[in-house]
């Protein structure tokens, strides 16, 4: 039977995240749900920002699906080119090494790599250049009409990245807190594609390079499959937390405008931390009012 939530706690942690912002004078978005006792919080869930990389699960569901359908398979390879096209007017633009958090893909332009791979550096390394090479082969359309029929509305993946002319004009991959969750969500409870490809996609987000914020928060015992997303102002984690004999909890901590990336990375660890020990950790059912 779900455990909800007790009014208390819920006031506590409102309290919490309330000093939390006004003290760093940003934006903090939460969503939390445990799967296993069925506790939730939410804090500022609705509140859409800039997705930055955490938009490339999304990307990473479609490619599952649509390897399932038969459209392709994930051992067909892909060339490697750095040259893509604008939606804004189908201008023709290239990827800077530079701005990229992975330059290893880098050296097999005008080579191939496998599909699988290739997801596999989207995720783990948040390489750009993998992911503009899977929109383009799935399509962003396809991927907002698959989040749609997951019943997630508000995780928008409009282009690939570094299409500044879509930037300059507003046009850019956006989410909610509450999104990212119930994208993660569908992804634990084996609903984003098969069983099975789900499961791959957790070991997938299990090995995650970047592991400084909702990892570093976890308690020990629990394993982690997440992934990050950073851009100027912006700093957000999401992640699947499970452990032996227990359905896990999917998370997502979205920052916008705290002053530092090193001072985001520790802020979401930090929340992460708190929350654990307020709703997952606790062993003994929260007291009952006294009447």
């Amino acid at each position: 039977m779900p455990s909800p939530l007790h009014a208390d706690t819920r006031a506590e942690l409102d309290r919490y995240f309330q000093q939390l912002t006004d003290s760093l004078q940003a934006e903090i978005c939460v969503a939390l749900r445990d799967l296993e006792t069925g506790r939730e919080y939410f804090f500022n869930e609705k509140t859409m920002l800039h997705a930055a990389s955490t938009m490339k699960v999304a990307v990473m569901i479609e490619v599952f699906r649509q390897a399932e359908s038969g459209k392709f398979q994930l051992s067909d390879s892909l060339a490697v080119r750095n040259q893509f096209t604008s939606i804004v007017d189908g201008s023709p633009y290239r990827l800077d090494l530079g701005e990229d958090s992975d330059d290893s893909l880098y050296v097999a332009l005008g080579g191939k790599m496998a599909i699988r791979e290739l997801v596999r550096q989207m995720i783990t390394v948040s390489s750009n250049l993998a992911t503009n090479l899977l929109i383009e082969l799935v399509r962003a359309d396809s991927v907002m009409q698959t989040l749609h029929r997951l019943g997630i509305h508000e995780l928008h993946v409009l282009r690939g990245v570094e299409d500044l002319k879509a930037y300059e004009r507003g046009m850019n991959n956006r989410t909610n807190a509450l999104a990212l969750m119930l994208c993660l969500q569908a992804i634990a409870e084996g609903r984003a594609a098969s069983p099975a490809g789900c499961e791959a996609m957790i070991a997938i987000l299990q090995e995650q390079k970047f592991r400084q914020n909702i990892p570093a928060g976890v308690p020990p015992g629990f394993w982690v499959a997440n992934k990050t997303g950073s851009i100027t102002a912006i700093d957000h984690d999401c992640a699947i937390i499970g452990q032996a004999q227990r359905k896990p909890v999917v998370l997502a901590v979205l920052t916008h405008k705290i002053a530092t990336h090193q001072q985001a990375y520790e802020t979401i660890a930090h929340v992460t931390r708190h929350l654990f020990e307020t709703l997952v950790l606790p062993a003994v059912p929260e007291r009952l009012p006294v009447h």
